[in-house]
């Protein structure tokens, strides 16, 4: 992923501001190791630190119409760039980037061409003709991105609070599937899909209809220029990636340049349920395999710095980012450049273990509309910052907006959990891909239960993390947490000890504003904690907390903070159809 950074009316045109917004600009440096661009008009400036995927040679930004009237600063990729280069055939490009038909697009349909784009996206998009800009974000916000206020009247855009937080009297998360435009001062949702108003669908489940959906939203991100590979847990959305992208990778042009065998990476504490798994699939689909291990310490060394980088006080996201943050590192050491992964598919298909006490169907859609919706603030934000802290880009095909529509306009009937009849969470994904004759995956891979990252690299990280937070939190700090932090108030050890860091890194109130809050139980909104009273005294974000659901729940009678460590020894399986053992 690129950074961009923009400062929008600022009154202020000296070579002083252009230094700051410079300045600025290098600390976003890791995001794009590859370019570094400024464009300067007026009192408006437009910066991009460039990950070159897509014409690495010439597609340096920010980008230009014919005359350089418009000027982009855009993360991103445009999946469907050739298709819309196609119906602005009588302009003429520059480059060979995607991002390239962004100014074309706007002089042709103004505004309203944001929803042609068929990507992840961020950019601030300048007319200079009449100093009007407009920013905008992906569907989902699978790309990052904060927007900020100055005293002096100016607009800043950030791809990370860093560019911004010591500048702004207020900043604050860009919401996904947004516009901003001066010319009307204010932001407009230009993402309406049907799934949004969270009224019930009805729509029969067709299984080769999501297979055919999701192999689509997987092929189109096979759009490369670099090295790639896929990250692969083991889990079922991670190995269907994998598996997807093994069958189609050869005759593409990313086969071409860099040959027909995939790589797959992944992260684990050594014996972790993840890694194991992972072997297997890797040797099932033939791929060249890179297993990365780190131990406890190494994630508690490298919390600051996971923190720093993903900018949350968030403990899920602080969990699970921390192994991906180190995996990260090594990937890129290797020449890798984009990674496919497999967020987005437990938020789509109800996959979290909670999901199993959802009351009814209709509670069940709603849930799952609530978490797409939230996904910028967790998974697509870890997902994004632990990859782009060392220049990586991380592709997340379950959350194609085709494919996104297809499966939310299934009856959620079909998505609901029942044991009885063999289906487990994301019942109707596993069912899509079971093809006795020519099979995507191991049958007891295909029906493997559901692993949070941070619980299957290793169930003793999070033990682990909990106990180091005790050593540095004390009871009396716990007593005063209110007032120290009245704004969510850290309920845990662990969740004091980040916050302590994000403070000293993010001091600023709007900084604090941009993480959520609220209780939760195995990654659950507020409002689904309401599906079980006895969660209430067990909330926690690990897998783990969903008692009675998981092979490897917590106890109930158990207090949380003193839970020992429950390693394991073998992965829990799932025998077709259904019916969880321990193998």
């Amino acid at each position: 992923m690129c950074g961009i950074l923009a400062v929008l009316g600022c009154s202020d045109d000296s070579q002083a501001k252009r230094v700051r917004v410079l300045e600025l600009s290098r600390r976003l440096k890791h995001r794009g190791p590859d370019w570094s661009g400024l464009y300067q008009h007026g009192d408006c400036y437009l910066a991009h630190q460039r990950l070159a995927i897509i014409d690495p040679a010439s597609g340096d930004q920010p980008l230009f119409n014919e005359d350089k009237s418009i000027v982009v600063t855009v993360n991103g990729e445009i999946y469907n760039h050739e298709e819309l280069r196609k119906k602005l055939a009588h302009h003429k490009f520059r480059t060979g980037s995607d991002c390239d038909v962004i100014a074309h697009l706007y002089e042709e349909y103004g505004e309203d061409f944001v929803d042609m784009l068929d990507g992840i996206f961020s950019f601030v998009l300048l007319d200079t003709r009449d100093n009007s800009f407009v920013v905008a974000r992906d569907a989902i916000g699978v790309t990052s991105l904060y927007i900020g206020w100055g005293l002096d009247g100016s607009v800043w855009i950030s791809s990370e609070l860093k560019g911004l937080n010591d500048d702004c009297e207020h900043f604050e998360s860009f919401p996904p599937g947004h516009l901003y435009s001066s010319k009307s001062g204010g932001f407009r949702r230009w993402y309406n899909p049907p799934w949004f108003s969270e009224a019930i669908p009805s729509v029969p489940y067709d299984p080769l209809v999501l297979r055919r959906a999701f192999e689509n939203a997987v092929t189109k991100r096979l759009m490369t220029d670099v090295p790639f590979g896929v990250l692969l847990s083991g889990g079922l959305d991670s190995s269907l990636v994998a598996s997807i992208t093994a069958r189609y990778l050869a005759g593409t042009k990313a086969a071409k340049q860099w040959g027909a065998q995939l790589h797959s990476f992944c992260v684990g504490l050594e014996g972790s349920p993840d890694l194991k798994a992972a072997k297997e699939v890797a040797d099932y689909l033939g791929t060249v395999h890179h297993e990365f291990h780190f131990t406890v310490q190494d994630g508690i060394d490298a919390i600051e710095d996971v923190i720093y980088h993903i900018e949350t006080y968030d403990v899920t996201t602080i969990r699970a980012s921390t192994p991906m943050f180190l995996m990260s590192r090594k990937i890129k050491s290797l020449g890798v450049k984009m990674v496919i992964s497999g967020e987005g598919s437990d938020e789509i298909f109800g996959g979290y273990l909670y999901f199993h006490k959802a009351p009814d169907k209709d509670e069940f859609h709603r849930e799952t509309c609530r978490k797409i919706k939230a996904l910028h603030q967790y998974d697509c934000l870890r997902a994004n910052k632990a990859t782009s802290a060392w220049g990586l880009e991380a592709r997340v095909p379950f959350l194609d907006k085709e494919f996104i529509n297809v499966a939310m306009s299934i009856d959620p009937e079909a998505k609901m959990i029942k044991k009885d009849e063999g289906r487990i969470e994301k019942w109707v994904l596993r069912r899509a891909f079971d093809d006795e004759e020519h099979p995507y995956l191991p049958k007891h891979i295909l029906y493997r239960q559901k692993e949070q990252f941070s619980d299957g690299v290793g169930y003793s990280w999070i033990d682990g993390l909990k106990a180091h937070a005790a050593r540095h939190v004390t009871d009396k700090m716990m007593f005063n947490a209110s007032f120290i932090f009245p704004h969510n108030t850290p309920t845990t050890k662990e969740a004091y000890y980040y916050r302590m860091i994000f403070e000293r890194f993010f001091p600023q109130n709007s900084a604090r504003l941009t993480v959520p809050g609220g209780a939760s139980v195995a990654c659950s909104t507020a409002k689904a904690v309401e599906w079980d009273a006895a969660w209430k005294n067990n909330l926690d974000p690990s897998g783990r907390a969903a008692l009675g659901v998981h092979l490897s729940a917590y106890d109930a009678e158990t207090p949380l903070s003193n839970k020992p460590s429950k390693v394991i020894d073998s992965i829990p399986r799932m025998d077709f159809p259904g019916v969880a053992i321990q193998s």
